[in-house]
């Protein structure tokens, strides 16, 4: 390891006062995989006590002395400093209900979830793996310390972490692993959904989302068994090559790697069985399923607790997805309603839904590139898109004895009025005309 980095300075720092120290986890698999490391977590041998006494110049946070986890900040980066500990039963498949501080490295890492994720590395770059993580990382395989289902059983979280690491990493879950997985999912529902959230999130980002999203379907489900009416339910359109639920995760894998388009993606045509006529030729049709797949998405995501202005914009794209996109006037209101952001990330949503049907539809992308472009011209020319750059403002409209929501419904359609080109966003202008729609 470069002894300049600063966990190097950490490790070294403990080695120096008597103490063994590593990094461990994450940090060292994606070392060896060549991935870009986030954070460093440091196990020890030294009790948190001795933890904070090493390093007692620097500020240190006693963030999980029952878990014997220290925080040391260093250069202004944080780094949990763990002793080596042995877990306790697990009576509610979330927690240990005790820890007990052990002076073994291999004690430790027997007590983690996978073997990728069960090796250590000191400051000289002596790898420590006494459970075949390396071997697992060649064969592009996630697999459980030890028995599956006891692994599962503690802490059920990791049966939602082993199907993100094969979304993330494109390795397949060993097959014992695999099954213990699915066997015990409905652990999961004992999981707060905070916790699940966070792992779907980083599970939608993975470059092998969608394979690994159609081997785990039921996994996935036991979060959103909104999914499971998807499962199978063919669209009966020319349009379409997938069934439903096939659909949705080409589509998330399809988007670029943007939190809001994945989400949307994941989420924006899960009502579409509930939507579904057959006109005379027996073609299926799903007339109003964005605005029902926005508002379920909204429910679904409330419930996983994601914040309000994620659900405000996720919520938006879907609700305009598969809206006919034919003239300037319709774009300029576009960006108007969603805001700039928005707006071009509805643009890649409808090119990342149009990437999962039949390949003749892919024609249509172009037009939305077009549609990009126009927007960008929009912009960059200062049209006026929004009523914080409309030539009056509401003590204006106030000011002509209007009231209440009477005011922003005359300023709304002042806006539309500018932005459809029948009138100038000039203040002499707009007031005449608001004296007109106030009459």
């Amino acid at each position: 390891m470069e002894n300049g980095t600063d966990y190097a300075y950490l490790l070294e720092k403990l080695e120096s006062a008597g103490f063994e120290a590593y990094i461990v986890g994450g940090c060292v698999r994606d070392r060896l995989l060549g991935r870009t490391i986030n954070d460093y977590d440091i196990t020890t041998n030294a009790l948190p006590e001795e933890i904070m006494s090493v390093f007692a110049e620097l500020k240190v946070a006693p963030t999980g002395l029952k878990h014997g986890t220290v925080t040391v900040i260093y250069n202004d980066m944080p780094f949990e400093v763990t002793t080596f500990r042995v877990d306790g039963s697990y009576s509610d498949s979330r927690r240990p209900d005790s820890v007990r501080f052990t002076s073994s490295l291999e004690e430790d890492l027997a007590r983690r979830d996978f073997t990728v994720n069960a090796m250590a590395m000191d400051v000289r770059g002596t790898l420590h793996d006494p459970f075949g993580g390396q071997d697992d990382l060649r064969a592009r395989l996630i697999r459980a310390v030890g028995d599956p289902e006891k692994r599962f059983r503690e802490d059920a979280l990791r049966i939602l972490r082993a199907v993100r690491f094969s979304a993330v990493l494109g390795f397949d879950i060993e097959e014992h692993t695999s099954a213990a997985a699915l066997e015990l999912r409905g652990l999961l529902d004992i999981i707060s959904r905070e916790r699940c959230r966070d792992e779907l999130s980083k599970m939608i980002m993975g470059g092998d989302f969608a394979e690994t999203a159609l081997k785990y379907r039921d996994i996935i489900a036991q979060v959103i068994p909104e999914f499971c009416a998807c499962f199978d339910f063919e669209q009966r359109s020319r349009y379409h090559k997938y069934n439903v639920y096939e659909h949705i995760v080409r589509a998330v894998e399809a988007a670029p790697h943007d939190a809001t388009i994945r989400t949307a993606m994941l989420f924006h045509d899960i009502c579409k069985p509930q939507m579904l006529t057959l006109d005379e030729n027996g073609v299926g049709h799903f007339k109003g399923h964005a605005e029902v797949s926005a508002r379920a998405a909204e429910v679904i995501m409330r419930r996983l607790h994601w914040d309000n202005a994620m659900i405000s914009d996720v919520c938006s794209i879907i609700e305009r997805h598969s809206d006919k996109l034919t003239s300037e006037k319709q774009l300029k209101r576009l960006i108007s309603k969603l805001g700039e952001e928005n707006y071009f990330r509805l643009l890649e949503a409808k090119k990342a839904d149009n990437l999962a049907k039949n390949e003749f539809v892919l024609d249509e992308n172009k037009w939305f590139d077009e549609c990009a472009e126009l927007g960008r011209k929009f912009l960059s020319g200062n049209d006026c898109m929004s009523l914080k750059k409309l030539a009056v403002n509401g003590t204006d409209i106030m000011a002509l004895g209007a009231e209440g929501k009477q005011i922003g419904d005359c300023l709304r359609t002042l806006l539309d009025l500018v932005m459809d080109g029948e009138l100038p966003n000039e203040r002499e202008a707009l007031l005449s005309r608001a004296r007109e729609v106030l009459a």
